[in-house]
């Protein structure tokens, strides 16, 4: 687990209608850093997005439909987990729940399952001068996109 990096497990109501999914309040701990912008992604089956980090904004991030695997790297000199990786799989069949992670976080993820609807939050608008990148093979994190999930 990365320092900073959250998880909310979400609650679902069905009936015979469909369901109601409630999955961010303003009063959540998990919110704190507070709001900036909502956004849609749509992503399309073997697309891998990846990597970029932000400066100064937390992320909130919930898969709507599709699977996809994502992984997070801390790129923070000061954190206790500095250079360390996570992966873990969210949408379809997976636990509901939303994820967040804070400034300095790369995040990326590639899409095992399309298409893929993404909402995310930020807590600041868009602003090109939060934002950082590194391709996706960056020798420095040193990530395998293509490997299966779970495996070395």
């Amino acid at each position: 687990m990365i320092h900073g990096v959250a998880f909310k497990d979400l609650v679902t109501h069905a009936d015979e209608r469909g369901f109601f999914r409630e999955i961010i309040r303003v009063s959540d701990d998990f919110f704190a850093a507070g709001f900036g912008q909502l956004s849609h992604s749509l992503v399309y089956t073997g697309v891998i997005k990846a990597w970029h980090a932000h400066r100064r904004q937390t992320q909130w991030n919930y898969v709507v439909a599709g699977l996809i695997k994502v992984a997070l790297h801390d790129t923070r000199p000061e954190s206790p987990t500095y250079h360390e990786t996570m992966e873990f799989l969210a949408g379809d069949y997976q636990p509901v729940r939303a994820y967040a992670f804070p400034p300095g976080v790369a995040h990326g993820y590639r899409c095992l399952q399309g298409p893929m609807h993404i909402v995310y939050v930020t807590s600041s608008v868009y602003d090109l001068d939060d934002e950082v990148r590194f391709p996706p093979d960056d020798p420095v994190i040193g990530y395998t996109w293509l490997k299966e999930p779970g495996k070395e």
